[in-house]
Parts: structure tokens; sequence; C-alpha cells
């Protein structure tokens, strides 16, 4: 590659895994060579291939082996040294970053009020715990979820809605997960955050594992 990267730990990783795959209700990871695969099964999303340490033999290798258009690539690596090892029809999505928190002490506190104007609810439904701020009007203005694997919670599908964004509504949303998740028996969190969610998840104590790079095969 072009420059020297410090592999992703390994657990830090399949936890990510473990825990998405709840989310997500999909099939469980399967181990393999160069990581773990999922199989996801959607239009556009066939399958997920999930490498911790992305050596440029390993990049190569699976680039001429998988010929399926919706297949994905998760390389816990910067774009700038996976961009140059993938051919066409291989496209770079946008840029991504595994965090990692600790939960330590959580447990104990009250979930944060609503900012005014919204109603929190959370619901947990197939162990999956989704927490939403709702308008007057019912419309969900900030959502979030999270699954427990093992001690670490992965949270997922953090989003705000455009018209509600810089009113701490993603605050509120990533604190009450945590503090829920605490109270689920969670030590540590795991997410992968996109660079918008990432200025976000730091100032809550978030701090960076890996970068990673997402690529899909195009048809």
């Amino acid at each position: 590659m072009a420059k020297v990267l410090k592999p992703a730990h390994f657990p830090i990783v399949r936890a990510w895994v473990d825990g998405w795959v709840i989310s997500r209700n999909t099939p469980g990871p399967v181990r393999v060579p160069w990581g773990l695969r999922v199989d996801v099964g959607l239009p556009g999303h066939v399958a997920r291939h999930i490498v911790a340490h992305p050596t440029p033999e390993t990049v190569r290798r699976l680039t001429a082996t998988l010929t399926t258009p919706g297949t994905w690539l998760k390389l816990c690596a910067p774009a700038d040294a996976i961009a140059p090892l993938l051919p066409r029809p291989w496209l770079v999505k946008d840029h991504e970053y595994m965090m990692t928190a600790r939960l330590t002490g959580l447990a104990r506190l009250a979930p944060p009020e609503p900012p005014t104007g919204y109603a929190l609810a959370v619901t947990t439904r197939s162990g999956v715990t989704a927490a939403r701020l709702l308008t007057p009007a019912g419309e969900v203005a900030a959502r979030g979820q999270f699954a427990v694997a093992g001690g670490t919670v992965v949270v997922d599908r953090v989003e705000t809605a455009p018209g509600h964004r810089r009113r701490g509504l993603g605050t509120a949303v990533m604190r009450t997960l945590a503090i829920h998740a605490a109270r689920r028996g969670a030590r540590a969190g795991v997410l992968v955050a996109t660079a918008e969610g990432q200025a976000l998840y730091e100032t809550l104590g978030w701090t960076l594992h890996t970068p990673m790079t997402a690529a899909v095969l195009a048809a």
C-alpha cells in the first residue's frame, strides 16, 4: 500500500459485524480467510466482505474473484490506500470511520430529556433497541438504534431529518442509546460513522479505531 497502516483489532471488527447483523436482521457472519462475509441478500447489497487488515494481495484477490454486482467490500484502511488497488467497475463510496467508546458508569444515569418540542420514544424488538425523537405531529425528526453482541453495543442507523438538524437531536439520541445499552450490560460501544457523524461522536467521547473504505461492484 501507499502507507504503513496499523491493522484494525479483529475482535472489535468482529463485534461490530455481530451487532450489525442483528440490527439489520441478516444472516450471521461467515468466517473466511480474509475476514468475514455477510450474505445480506438485498438488491444492490447482495453480500459484504469485511477485511480488518486489507493487504494489496488480499484486495486484488477479492476484486478478481468477486463478480456479482452489488457485492460490497468493507476495508479497514483509508480510501487513498485502497482506491488505487480497485479495478473498474469497483466504486469507492463515502469515507467511513470505525469508532469505539467505553460505557462505564452510564447505566446509573437517566436518559436525557428530549429537546424542547420533541418527544422521545424508545422501543425494543427482536434484540434491537431504537430511540426516536418525534415532532408533535408524530413525524420522526431523529432516530438511531443498537444491538448488543456479547459485551459490546453496536450503534446503527443514526440520522436526523434535514429540517431538524443543529438542534441537539443527534446528541440526545446517542446519549439515550448509550445509557440504554449500558443498562443492557454493554461495557463498550462500536459504530461506523460518516465524516459528519464522526465530528459529533468525538464530542460524545467516541474515538477513532480505524478509517474504513466502502467499495461496491457496480453493474
